[in-house]
């Protein structure tokens, strides 16, 4: 067994997967493990919209996958030092006086033997909690967006004081997914900033006035007046009165007995304040080790120094995409979520902006074309995956028509993708689809060039939302990409032309995530006996790979033509919204006003 160094393990929780990875005191991943989660998903009546999860069944996903690591790569469990988590931001539901999993299962909340006390972050059962919460317009909702998303984890709170039975609801206790990850390895009620403050509605002690981060006059307004009791116990507490708040791999504790036989681990490993998974995806991505030019760069500090993360713009893309930027004070962008102070580093603030369906709308524009079967069919027969085969196509088309680049096969094809409406910077749940342009081809090279028109609006709307945070003050001049999408070249070189910035691709594409979780290990494992730890910015600077870049490809024509269709992209978003005002003015006061036939 290797046991010449320290090693650390990072734990990431996805919505359908956990995952752990182990690195070297270098930040070289040794070994990766995944193993699926339960998700249930009932798919019609009354809970259409519920999407529940358990504690339970993630627990152990995460020890098979921690075993799994600790023998593919024959490290000494002995050397392991650290353990970072980071999960999807949704609500986990325990009893606060027997810590047992509360099932969140309406209408009756009987336990069906599954623990069933995850609601998931993409569950949007409180629609009707979170409208009354963003109709108080309450001064905390400044510090998310100007809204709260049902997404978010208080209106789900809410839902549950609203259907649970009373003395259901009045047993309950809340953590955010992740600090539920460090409850269960450290017994510990530990609360992480980055849970609280971007999905709970947490206010940092000193910001904006606030006294205890949770604020008393919120709870009541909206009808959760009971978890005001006891300081806010059940919420977690008060930080310094009876409760521990931290940033990002602050060390919450040491392994318990317990959860260390269940990993396979010695008890005492110090474990990090977790974090929000795409958050691990910025901690995973942001510090590579690339080559930028002055101009995408501060050139004020030195290349490694924390300011640069300022002009970096993470965004991890998969299923959706997110944005995250950090600054050295707030920055309030409309339609960006934020800006949060102290999630990821003490006295910073990150802003978190967000596409709602990237790579879940390149797959769904796929799929439902009627010449996808036969595509896909031929892309297995060529040993591709759709994406790949389709990409290269695209290029044969461009070569085989002369054209002077792909852009050009499209450029009378004007495509906007809000099919699950808009995050940022719109903030329009009723965003929808639009094209035009559309014409009768079934053939593949039809669905080829709605594919490169999707990449397209997908890179037109990374524009948007940099110009939008830019506009509001931050300095952005650089994406760093994580994620699946990272793979595809087109969409890709689109992303850095569109945006005429670099976007630099991590070393571990796929594993940039769970990466950044381990980092957070090692964080903990620094931490001395006063319980400071050394920088997370050092740490990344240190444990980051070389990355990959890639530049804007100068083509002044095409930037052009990409300038212009942006322009084009801008007013479909605005004519859209202008047209459902008309048509709701036309029938206001009518019989069909209120009447909701979608």
């Amino acid at each position: 067994m290797s046991s010449s160094q320290n090693h650390y393990i990072g734990i990431d929780v996805g919505t359908g997967s956990a995952r752990a990875c182990i690195i070297d005191s270098t930040g070289v991943i040794k070994a990766l493990a995944t193993q699926n989660i339960k998700l249930w998903t009932p798919s019609s009546g009354y809970e259409g919209s519920h999407y529940e999860q358990s504690t339970t069944d993630i627990w152990n996903a995460i020890c098979y996958c921690v075993k799994q690591v600790l023998a593919e790569s024959k490290v000494d469990p002995n050397s392991v030092k650290g353990i970072g988590f980071d999960a999807t931001c949704s609500l986990a539901v325990f009893t606060h006086d027997t810590s047992e999993p509360v099932p969140v299962t309406g209408p009756d909340f009987k336990k069906d033997g599954n623990d069933r006390n995850v609601i998931l972050w993409l569950d949007h059962r409180p629609l009707a909690e979170a409208e009354k919460i963003n109709n108080t317009n309450h001064n905390l909702l400044r510090y998310v967006g100007g809204k709260m998303s049902v997404e978010m984890e208080i209106p789900k709170v809410l839902w549950l004081k609203n259907n649970m039975p009373p003395e259901l609801f009045a047993r309950c206790k809340f953590f955010d997914l992740t600090d539920a990850l460090t409850y269960l390895a450290t017994g510990k009620e530990t609360r992480s900033f980055c849970s609280t403050v971007c999905k709970q509605g947490f206010v940092p002690v000193g910001v904006d006035g606030s006294v205890k981060g949770w604020q008393e006059d919120f709870y009541e307004t909206i009808g959760l007046g009971d978890l005001v009791k006891d300081n806010f116990v059940r919420m977690g507490g008060v930080d310094g009165v009876n409760g521990s708040w931290m940033s990002a791999g602050e060390l919450v504790g040491g392994l318990s007995e317990e959860a260390a036989q269940q990993l396979g681990l010695p008890a005492g490993i110090a474990i990090g304040s977790g974090v929000i998974d795409a958050y691990a995806g910025w901690i995973g991505t942001v510090g590579a080790k690339v080559k930028l030019s002055k101009d995408h760069l501060d050139d004020s500090v030195a290349p490694n120094d924390v300011s640069q993360a300022f002009t970096r713009l993470a965004a991890v893309a998969g299923t959706s995409t997110c944005h995250l930027a950090m600054s050295e004070g707030p920055v309030f962008v409309p339609g960006v979520w934020g800006p949060y102070r102290d999630v990821l580093i003490p006295g910073y603030w990150m802003a978190e902006g967000g596409q709602s369906a990237t790579g879940e709308l390149m797959k769904h524009m796929l799929e439902t074309h009627v010449a996808y079967d036969e595509t896909l069919k031929e892309a297995e027969a060529a040993g591709k995956n759709i994406y790949d085969y389709l990409n290269e196509h695209l290029r044969e088309m461009a070569k085989k028509t002369s054209a002077p680049s792909t852009s050009y096969l499209v450029r009378h094809f004007f495509f906007y993708g809000d099919l699950w409406g808009n995050r940022s910077p719109i903030a329009d749940p009723n965003m929808r689809g639009a094209i035009i342009g559309m014409n009768n081809d079934k053939s593949k090279d039809g669905m080829a060039l709605l594919y490169y028109s999707t990449m397209e609006f997908i890179a037109l709307q990374t524009r948007q939302i940099v110009d939008a945070m830019n506009a509001a003050g931050h300095t952005i001049k650089s994406i760093f990409m994580s994620g699946s999408q990272c793979q595809n070249e087109i969409l890709m070189d689109l992303i850095a032309t569109a945006c005429d910035m670099p976007v630099l691709i991590p070393r571990y594409v796929n594993a940039a995530v769970v990466h950044g979780a381990a980092m957070l290990g090692a964080k903990a494992a620094s931490a001395k006996p006063d319980g400071t730890t050394e920088p997370l910015w050092d740490i990344m600077d240190r444990m980051s790979k070389p990355g990959k870049t890639v530049w804007s490809r100068g083509d002044a024509a095409e930037k052009k033509l990409l300038d212009a269709k942006y322009e084009i992209f801008l007013d479909q978003a605005r004519t859209q919204q202008e047209y459902r005002k008309k048509v709701d003015a036309a029938l206001k006061g009518s019989s069909l006003e209120g009447q909701e036939a979608n």
